[in-house]
């Protein structure tokens, strides 16, 4: 059952994280107000968007076969720990009871970064994985 539950929260880590990372390059405005809204306008960069839109999406791929683990689970929580801090007052005060500018649909970045946590955590249990395998010599690298 762990082995399973582990397969399918990277699957579905890497497919969101994907669709993320195919928003940046298809809706790169979007990106823009994003990047202006959460991140103190940090990013904005139309270009440096679409090449991180690009470099994203190959580390989702790695995510969802698994491969280069060691480096992408660290990697993909940097991301999320990122998008967690930008909505830091909507994970601390969801409803708005006590802070300004929150939005109880952004609670669900703390829940995200903790999936990748555990992802980074339990990577040598994810047996199902291409490396597991027999794959990638990266992933026998001691960490």
């Amino acid at each position: 059952m762990a082995q399973i539950s582990l397969l399918l929260l990277r699957i579905s880590m890497g497919g969101l994280m994907l669709f993320w990372g195919i928003d940046k390059l298809a809706n790169v405005q979007h990106s823009v107000r994003v990047a202006e809204t959460f991140y103190f306008g940090v990013g904005t960069n139309t270009a440096l968007l679409a090449a991180f839109g690009v470099a994203q999406s190959g580390l989702d791929a790695l995510i969802v076969i698994g491969l280069l683990r060691r480096y992408a689970y660290p990697a993909l929580t940097l991301i999320c720990a990122t998008t967690a801090f930008g909505v830091w007052k909507s994970i601390v005060d969801p409803w708005g009871w006590y802070l300004e500018g929150t939005n109880v649909l952004f609670y669900p970045s703390f829940i995200i970064l903790a999936a990748a946590l555990v992802l980074w955590g339990m990577m040598d249990e994810d047996i199902n994985s291409l490396p597991s395998k027999g794959g990638s010599f990266c992933d026998r690298i001691p960490a």
